[in-house]
């Protein structure tokens, strides 16, 4: 009978987070991050390490996907073109996993980038030349840095177990993507 009150309880729990959060405004976007700790479907809670790192792994990846699409249509360089290709394919393909595995946990993502990142993409949006391509690559290489640190941490901390694996798995294309970009950003600021 206590099992039955306990599954009750976290269900509704579960409803509940479920039902505050999923907000499409980018202002809210912040406060999803602080709120979204969730249960997954055995009832545990997810630790907020984990759920925030979840949130913050999707933002960034959405934040690379569309400026791959801004380098695709901007970049003179054939290089950061392929590069923002690259960008798009790798890290669309990841955030589908982590919304797999986000969606199992009830771990609410945001569904566009967030207002931390917004500032970057209105300054990429206003270049043009070979002033966005050594932007986008510059931004690249340091975003990457960032990215791998951050990964790195959550694969050898996280309570987690899929989304440390998710993020462990993730490592070695993120560093794959750092060393592209580096030799992308010297050939770019050379010309």
């Amino acid at each position: 009978m206590k099992r039955v009150s306990y599954l009750a309880t976290a269900l509704m729990a579960a409803w509940m987070l479920q039902s505050c959060g999923g907000s499409t405004n980018p202002a809210k976007h912040d406060d999803a991050v602080d709120s979204a700790i969730a249960v997954n479907k055995e009832t545990a809670p997810v630790d907020k390490e984990s759920s925030d790192f979840a949130v913050k792994a999707a933002d960034g990846g959405m934040l690379e996907v569309r400026l791959g699409k801004l380098a695709q249509e901007k970049a003179v360089n054939p290089r950061v073109k392929e590069f923002g290709a690259m960008m798009v394919r790798d890290h669309s393909k990841a955030c589908d996993e982590l919304k797999g595995i986000a969606a199992n946990k009830n771990i609410t993502l945001p569904d566009s980038v967030g207002n931390d990142y917004q500032e970057h993409i209105r300054d990429m949006e206003k270049l043009s030349g070979k002033d966005f391509d050594k932007h986008y690559m510059d931004m690249m290489v340091s975003g990457h840095k960032d990215n791998i640190n951050m990964f790195e941490k959550a694969a050898d901390g996280l309570s987690d177990p899929d989304l440390k694996t998710f993020a462990s798995n993730t490592l070695p294309t993120l560093r794959a993507h750092q060393d592209s970009a580096k030799a992308v950003y010297e050939a770019v600021k050379k010309k």
